[in-house]
């Protein structure tokens, strides 16, 4: 923890130095690109977060600049507000306009999320073009600079510090949110299902992703509306939306140094193309374009990450959080008596379409019970899983939780009655580290918000999460690779690190699918013993299986299912001379 304390130093003393000494020493050329430069910046911190944090491509953040640079213009320019003052309105406008956008368009998935964004996109530019008051397609002139007079320095140099200034701070804001428990609910976005299991209302996290990087154009808009004294559509239609993109994936979206670096190449790679290709060719036009592009494949060429991720190439990976020696524990969950009855299933059933899933299944689970669902290839086993961890909605039938019924409920909300999961494939972020993979399991526990992770107001809880999840890498016996990747873990050590996120939850009931899938014999003797282990300390598990020899040792009570219908219930020797059992699952194998 100090040695990232010390390297937060030296970059803040880095930017520090730059802002006081760039205007001086610096002359008006560089300064004029450095400043475009800082202004993409800000739009792609954002497209960083989107893009390469939670798995959103929006083609209309150009829009969301230009209402902020009109917003800005309009109420300087007719209202007579000072540029200060339209700081919080523009930010605002750009703000809510982000929030009824995102609310309409993020549940869309993969391309219809893209044709949403460019849709409204392009619905913006035109706005901007036809609504009056708005100057048509001429813009609004006459937008006044903002001055730092009393720094004695230029309105460019001015410039300068100021947007230097908000890339430091707006770069040390969303550092501050992704090394927090949002920010690792943030990356886990891509696998919403994953996501849900264990707490986190995606939907919600999305849009609030959403109006952040809209904020960040807008403010982005309202710098560049002062700079340049003019706002007109041109800048603001699809087109820069898709420049901005590019430029994102150029520096690579899961660095945030990637929202720094792509536009600096850019913005480079176009000033030195455009003042060298003609005097060397004799043309110019279309052919720097194409010469542009051509330079960046073959920089990108190698790299399906962005540049970012060539620096990184014989590079050790980004630390992880380090959990802390000691901290306050979390209260556990009240729990039933052991025996008491915990989990009912009446008459279950799942269709899709014509074909039944799970047919009138029925079983109940005691408190401190490990009891085991099996069945061949097609039983209806992740059918019924999915349904009782709300994936899947059951078409009939009741699903009772402590009395209480859960049956339609979605992921979300059945992880905060105290029931976690693991899955049939194992779901974990490969880049994320093990500590903070597991960590991702005690986000339902409650904790600070996004703005309380940004100012970095969460560290006595952030310590909280990180000391359980160590303690369940402990249970699980892998505190020795909390630090590694989790992608780099064989897969026993996988599903070990699933069961242990789990556990983070504090369930009262663990739900396991299949965890012994895949596994080499030592693994799953290994899996075996955690579990037993598990049942010793009272914790009740529902484990689907297909491996017959992993569960006969194992369970106290078996559920068989033969093409959605429960053929067999009871104790494991009772289940294994069932004449059904052995006709539907042993092949004819004689019960032993």
């Amino acid at each position: 923890m100090k040695q990232r304390t010390d390297r937060l130093g030296w970059w803040a003393a880095l930017a520090a130095a730059v802002l006081v000494l760039g205007p001086l020493l610096l002359p008006a050329a560089a300064i004029t690109p450095l400043n475009y430069i800082g202004l993409h910046a800000l739009v792609c911190l954002g497209l960083v977060l989107l893009a390469g944090m939670a798995g959103l491509t929006s083609f209309g953040q150009a829009a969301f600049v230009g209402l902020g640079a009109y917003t800005s213009a309009v109420l300087v320019t007719s209202l007579g507000w000072s540029p200060w003052m339209s700081l919080p309105a523009s930010l605002l406008v750009a703000g809510a306009s982000a929030w009824v956008l995102g609310w309409l368009t993020i549940s869309l998935s993969s391309h219809y999320l893209v044709l949403g964004t460019m849709a409204w996109g392009m619905s913006l530019y035109y706005l901007f073009g036809n609504v009056a008051g708005l100057g048509g397609y001429n813009g609004i002139g006459g937008v006044p600079p903002i001055r730092l007079d009393w720094l004695g320095l230029s309105v460019q140099q001015s410039f300068f510090v100021l947007i230097w200034l908000f890339n430091a701070l707006a770069f040390l804001v969303v550092r501050n949110l992704l090394d927090s428990r949002m920010g690792r609910a943030i990356r886990s976005l891509k696998d919403p299902v994953m996501a849900q299991a264990f707490g986190v209302w995606t939907t919600r996290l999305n849009v609030s992703i959403f109006v952040f990087a809209a904020i960040l154009a807008g403010l982005s808009g309202w710098l560049n509306v002062h700079y340049v004294s003019v706002v007109n559509p041109g800048p603001f239609g699809i087109g820069a939306s898709i420049d901005y993109l590019f430029m994102a994936v150029v520096g690579g979206t899961s660095s945030l140094a990637g929202a720094l670096l792509g536009p600096a190449v850019v913005e480079l790679l176009r000033t030195v193309v455009r003042d060298t290709v003609p005097g060397l060719m004799g043309v110019g036009g279309s052919f720097e374009i194409m010469v542009f592009g051509v330079v960046v494949i073959l920089l990108l060429r190698g790299s399906g990450d962005g540049l970012m991720a060539l620096f990184r190439r014989g590079a050790a990976g980004r630390g992880g959080p380090v959990a802390p020696a000691g901290a306050e524990p979390y209260p556990r969950r009240a729990r039933l008596e052991k025996g008491a009855p915990l989990l009912e299933v009446r008459g279950l059933v799942k269709r899709f379409g014509g074909l039944t899933a799970v047919d009138a299944v029925e079983f109940k689970v005691a408190a401190g019970e490990l009891l085991g669902v099996i069945g061949p290839n097609g039983a209806g086993k992740s059918s019924l899983f999915n349904v009782l961890t709300g994936v899947l909605a059951p078409t009939e039938g009741q699903v009772l939780f402590q009395g209480r019924s859960i049956a339609g409920l979605n992921p979300r909300r059945i992880s905060k009655l105290g029931i976690s999961r693991s899955f049939q494939h194992v779901r974990i972020r490969p880049d994320m580290t093990v500590l903070e993979n597991v960590a991702l399991g005690a986000y339902g526990r409650g904790g600070p918000g996004l703005i309380e992770s940004m100012l970095r107001l969460d560290r006595a809880e952030e310590a909280r999460i990180l000391f359980e999840a160590q303690r369940q890498l402990e249970r699980v016996g892998l505190a020795d690779v909390a630090g590694q990747p989790a992608g780099s873990l064989p897969l026993g050590q996988q599903r070990l690190v699933e069961i242990a996120r789990s556990l983070a939850g504090d369930p009262v009931l663990l739900l396991l699918d299949e965890p012994a899938a895949g596994l080499r014999f030592q693994e799953k003797a290994a899996l075996g013993e955690l579990l037993r282990q598990l049942r010793e300390e009272g914790v009740t598990m529902l484990l689907v299986e297909h491996d017959m020899d992993f569960v006969m040792n194992l369970v106290d009570r078996l559920v068989v299912l033969q093409y959605g219908k429960r053929i067999a219930m009871g104790p494991v020797d009772q289940v294994r001379g069932d004449p059904k059992v052995i006709e539907a699952y042993l092949g004819g194998m004689e019960a032993s």
